[in-house]
Order: structure tokens, then sequence, then C-alpha cells
């Protein structure tokens, strides 16, 4: 970065006059700046100066003349010296981590190299931080030489989940005697984002798991023997020890044994953000106690192997049809869970005014079932108590999870038999249960509404 540091060069495009009118038009704006730089040290130096200047000249004193003048001309010699350094810096920022849970410390690294042949004077280096990550860092870098290379690092976390802006980096420098400060600013900037905290939970088997999509056990086209087995022609790349001579000999040309195709459980994991069905807010909020348990539970299950999708009350879910939740290796997990975990990150209230459209979404998937699904809902009426029976259709196992304390005790009990009916495995909570032991409780809810739904049908 020529002409200070922090400021780029600049490419006019033009003749020579054109270049010569805008570099001067630069040098100008640029020791305009310099002059406007000068500390509350050099604006005081300069006034006594002037002040100094113009009594010697009133009384005619001669030796406070010159005091005066040497004291005017001290800071501008200053801004005249600071503005003619020509520093070349580049300066860049890493994360670690990028993605990190709420009231988990991130740490910032900055890296600045002089890449000019001169060293550099007396540097501060500040970096722009939002209020809620912390106190804006500053670094005071004494000299670097040239061709040197300085590091720093600064700490950050956050209580609230978001997606924040780290940046531009400012670079200020001052002359050795404090009078003139000037600052320049990159331009780059980086994000640092704050998922919810996510909680390890215990593995259970819910009832009528298998009844959906099953424990991502391996269904094979084809049973066991010879006379059974379904080929298909060959492809280039596959395993000549899976070539089917019998089939080969009757076809005509190659043909392979065709694999066993694992079907992949899968699984919803429903967010209601309807702003009227939730009390509160901040960190403690059953709001923020549901999106934590969200990602807690889509973390978990896609590590036991689901496919995972994210479906809020306004009908968006995450992976979309692009990606359909159906990663088949850890590396899509994880790239899975990741999406998962950004869009819970910034994931707000909305002004739906029911479940409807999540309602259609579900309708709508791979044979009209859904396999798994996990809900974490707010207050409920009768109408969204009803929709919310419905979709309990669409599942092979489902659990749902409620908040307390939003409802009249007698309405909330009754909603909450209406939805163990219709076969859900409910699981009340308040702000700050744990959500392990909620979980494992899972197992047994849903096994007794599966029970009675059977006796119902019976």
């Amino acid at each position: 970065m020529d002409g200070g540091p922090g400021t780029a060069g600049r490419d006019t495009g033009g003749g020579d006059d054109a270049d010569r009118d805008v570099r001067a038009g630069e040098r100008q704006s640029s020791l305009r700046a310099a002059l406007a730089g000068l500390t509350t040290r050099g604006r005081s130096f300069l006034a006594a100066g002037v002040a100094a200047t113009v009594c010697a000249y009133v009384l005619g004193q001669g030796d406070l003349l010159r005091v005066g003048m040497l004291l005017a001309a001290l800071p501008l010699v200053c801004a005249v010296v600071l503005h003619r350094t020509r520093h070349r810096v580049a300066a860049s920022r890493r994360l670690s981590p990028v993605r990190v849970p709420t009231r988990d410390e991130a740490r910032v690294h900055l890296r600045l190299d002089n890449v000019s042949r001169l060293p550099t004077s007396l540097l501060m280096l500040q970096d722009r931080v939002p209020y809620i990550l912390g106190p804006r860092p500053r670094f005071v870098l004494d000299r670097v030489e040239p061709g040197g290379r300085r590091e720093v690092s600064y700490r950050v976390r956050s209580d609230l989940r978001g997606r924040y802006p780290l940046g531009p980096l400012q670079l200020r420098l001052t002359d050795p005697f404090g009078m003139v400060e000037l600052t320049r600013s990159f331009s780059a900037y980086d994000t640092l984002t704050v998922v919810p905290r996510t909680e390890a939970l215990p593995p259970v088997r819910l009832a009528g798991e298998a009844a959906g999509w099953g424990e991502g056990r391996q269904r094979s086209l084809a049973t066991a023997g010879d006379d059974d087995v379904i080929p298909r022609g060959y492809r280039h790349g596959d395993d000549l020890r899976r070539v089917h001579w019998r089939s080969t000999a009757r076809h005509g040309e190659l043909m392979v044994r065709r694999e066993e195709q694992p079907q992949k459980p899968r699984c919803t994991v429903l967010l209601d953000t309807r702003r009227a069905a939730w009390a509160g807010s901040g960190p403690d909020s059953a709001f923020e106690w549901a999106v934590s348990g969200a990602a807690s539970a889509a973390v978990h299950l896609l590590g036991r192997g689901y496919a995972v999708r994210l479906l809020t009350d306004t009908g968006t879910a995450v992976p979309g049809p692009d990606g359909g939740g159906l990663q088949s290796s850890a590396g899509g997990s994880s790239d899975t869970a990741g999406l998962i975990l950004d869009t819970l990150a910034v994931v707000d209230h909305s002004g739906e005014p029911g479940l409807s459209r999540a309602y259609e979404v579900l309708r709508g998937g791979i044979g009209g079932h859904e396999g798994l699904l996990v809900a974490f809902l707010g207050a409920l009426d009768e109408e969204q108590t009803a929709l919310a029976c419905r979709m309990r259709r669409r599942a092979g196992a489902a659990v749902v999870l409620l908040p307390r304390g939003f409802q009249d005790p007698v309405a909330q009990g009754e909603r909450e038999r209406r939805l163990r009916e219709a076969g859900w495995a409910v699981l009340p909570y308040a702000p700050g249960d744990a959500l392990p032991g909620l979980w494992r409780q899972a197992d047994r809810a849903a096994g007794g509404a599966s029970a009675r739904t059977e006796g119902g049908g019976r």
C-alpha cells in the first residue's frame, strides 16, 4: 500500500496531463488529511506558536518571534514529513475457528508485513469489532524493519448467535513527537459465525422408527443366490470381480452384480419460529433453547447416519431440494451440519400465523413419508394442535418438545394429551432443562404413544 499505510495505489488510465492532475489532486488531498490529523498536542503547539508570533510582532520582541515560529513550525514539519513518508504495508486476518458456538471464544490472528525498503515508524493497529464481541482491540508496533513481519492476536466471544463482520483493519501512523496522527483503513473484512451451542445427546431407539425408514440398515435389491441376482451392464471402473458370468453369457455383454443399496434413514427437524408462539427474548429464552435443541438434534442424528433436513414454519428447508440431505459420506454429513448450523445462527422470529407451510412441505415428501420427525414447537392453539396431529401421519416416529408456562396449564395439558393420542412423543420442557435428559425420555414417551395409537386403531 503506497502513499502511507492502508492506502492503495490507483490506476487512472488517462494521458500524461490527466495523470499529473490526478497526482496533484491526490497530494493536496493527502496533505490536507495530514494537517487534519494534528493531535491535541500538535494543535496546541501550533496555536501557541501563532499567538507567540503575533505577540512578538506587536511588542517588537525578536527572541519571542523565533520561539513562536519554532512552536508553529514543529507540528507543520511533522505533518509534511509524515505525509512524505512512503510505506508499503500488507495485512491479513485469520479466524480460528471461523464457526464458533455461543459463549465460546474465537481467536483472531492479525499479520502485518512491511514490504517496502524503509522501516516504519510507530504504528497502531485497530480492528473494527462489533460491540457484542467485546472491546475494540488496539496494538502498538514500535518499528517494523524492511521486509519484517509482526503478528498479534486477540479473542472475541458472544452470548448471542449471529454473523458478525470483523474489520476493516485500521492503521494509525504517528510521528515521534506525537504531533500528527494519520489513519488509513484496509478494505478487506472477515465474518465470524456464532452458531447455537450443541449438546451431546444419548443414542436412543425411538419406537416406530423401523416403520418409517429404519435404523440405517441396508436393503439389498437382490436376495441371496445366483438365480435371484439382478445384474446391470458393465461400466468403466467396475471391479472385474463383480462380473456375473452367467448373465454375461445370457446377454452377450459384460454384466456385473448390483451392489447392495443402503437405504439411508431420513429425519426432519422442525423448528417453530412464529413470533406469536414464543414469549421472552435473550440467550436464556425458550426460543433460544429451542434453536439450540434443534441444532443438537440435527448434529446428533447426522452423526448416527441420518439424512437430516431443517424445516421451519415458513416452509424453508435446509438443505434445499438440490441438497436433499442425502449425503452418503462423512464429509457430506459434515457439510450438512455446517449448513444447518449456519442457518440456525441467523434464524429469527417469523410473522407466520401458523404451521400450514411446514405441513405442505411434509405432505410433499418422498412417498408422502418423512421417516423420523423431531419438532420444537411453541405455544399451540386448537387449530395448530390439529395441524400438528396431521403432521404425525407423515412420519414413522415423531417427537415434539413443547415449552411450559406459555399457556393455561389446563389448556396446555389438553393439547399435550391430543398430541400423544395422535402418536407424538411429547416432551415438555422449561428453558434451562438439560436436553440430553429429555432426549433419553423420548424412547419411553415414543413407546407409550405408539401403543396408544395401535390401541386406537384396533
